[in-house]
């Protein structure tokens, strides 16, 4: 495959203050992104008693938050691949904000599901946006480093949220709705100091003399590279499997139903399991430099098996608190890879689209989740710790597998990245 810039010539150089500015600023803005989704799963029943209505019915909010991320990949995507991903990142900012402050002054359960809905779509625009012009940007030996960096903005968010709202009841939902949404604010930082992908701005130059017909659509890039479309969105899958099967019902139906650990005990422990998940996203996206991207996939993915029985068996707190920590030092390290390896190996002509889409169309697939996991350990007398084992260690060993024997023929397409 060609690396880029296609025309061979260098793209334009970006200091080592640019590159640091957009790690930031991508980062902040994938926590915020993050912070105000959980935000939501944090004050369901508060919402549902806003509303006169069912906790079933508020449960509704998340999912099609989650239906709609795949759209938001492809339309911001694609408008990034067009028109640049510096503007594309700030009209996600922009966008999410302005909803998530919509949200607090919903007059009914159906304008509030229906912000929902919209919301995903700038939750799944962000990502992909947002990690394109930061592989892009960065010296290719910071590419590890600041993919660890980038992912680990989903648990800094969750943790973030999760403060908001231990601290601040006395705002109530609609209170925490409208602190959320100062995240709008970041988008200033973005217009001062961020600059355009130097590699968008040369494959700019490259075609600005073809004629418009000459240019590759969506659709034919997807053909030319329909293997590698299919391996990126089962692998996908199997991260959303990986990570959704152990944090969705773990705090909550886990531990507080099932453990019967009481909420400050809870809350420690899930601090300190997002505090070990950001350290195994830097950790093993730096490791990543070092050994290849699929390897530290594959690495951390095992490694998280021989862990279940701690995390999911243990019978005190602590050793409870200990396999959560290192399960989720291991699940997200392998997720910290993530960015920079969709990105390196996504075709040069819709490097804004093609991560995005593939990481949102894997989260549609899984999810489920939750469900599946509920239902197994009904079958198996509602014990959920076997259901957890079961999802989680299918998912790593399916990545593992696939990191590890289908990653290899597919090539990068990203100047500089390692073999």
């Amino acid at each position: 495959m060609t690396p880029l810039p296609p025309t061979g010539a260098a793209p334009p150089l970006r200091s080592l203050s640019d590159a640091r500015h957009i790690i930031a600023a991508c980062f902040l803005g994938w926590t915020l992104d993050a912070c105000d989704f959980f935000i939501v799963l944090f004050t369901l029943d508060n919402v549902a008693h806003s509303f006169a209505t069912s906790l079933e019915a508020i449960l509704l909010a998340p999912t099609l938050t989650l239906i709609s991320r795949p759209v938001g990949a492809y339309l911001f995507g694609r408008a990034a691949d067009r028109y640049g991903r510096r503007p594309i990142l700030m009209a996600t900012i922009v966008t999410y904000s302005t909803i998530e402050l919509l949200s607090a002054f919903a007059p009914n359960l159906t304008i509030f599901l229906a912000l929902r809905l919209l919301f995903g779509v700038a939750l799944g625009g962000e990502w992909g946006v947002g990690t394109s012009l930061t592989m892009e940007t960065v010296p290719p030996h910071w590419r590890g480093t600041a993919s660890g960096l980038l992912q680990a903005g989903y648990p800094a968010g969750y943790l973030l949220a999760s403060l908001m709202f231990l601290l601040l009841p006395a705002l109530g939902w609609q209170g925490l709705f409208v602190l959320g949404a100062s995240t709008g604010l970041s988008v200033i930082y973005v217009a001062l100091y961020v600059k355009e992908s130097p590699v968008w701005l040369a494959s700019q130059q490259q075609m600005a003399g073809m004629p418009r017909a000459a240019k590759p659509s969506m659709l034919s890039v997807l053909r030319r590279y329909r293997g590698l479309v299919v391996y990126a969105v089962c692998l996908m899958a199997a991260f959303n499997f990986f990570s959704h099967g152990s944090q969705d019902l773990f705090p909550k139906i886990f531990l507080a139903l099932q453990r019967h650990l009481p909420h400050p005990t809870i809350t420690v422990i899930v601090v300190l399991y997002n505090l070990a998940a950001i350290a195994g996203g830097l950790c093993f996206g730096a490791l990543s430099e070092r050994i290849g991207r699929a390897r530290a996939i594959a690495l951390a993915a095992a490694l998280a098996l021989p862990l279940l029985p701690l995390w999911a068996l243990s019978a005190t707190p602590l050793w409870i608190a200990v396999g959560a920590v290192l399960i989720q030092f291991c699940i997200q390290g392998a997720w910290g890879v993530v960015p920079a390896y969709l990105n390196e190996l996504s075709p040069s002509d819709v490097r804004a689209t093609f991560p995005g889409v593939a990481y949102q169309c894997g989260n549609l697939i899984a999810a489920s989740t939750g469900l599946i996991q509920h239902r197994i350990a009904l079958g198996l007398g509602g014990d959920l710790a076997p259901a957890l084992m079961i999802v989680v260690g299918g998912a790593g060993c399916a990545i593992a597998l696939l990191a590890t024997f289908a990653g290899p023929r597919f090539h990068s397409h990203l100047d500089g990245a390692p073999e």
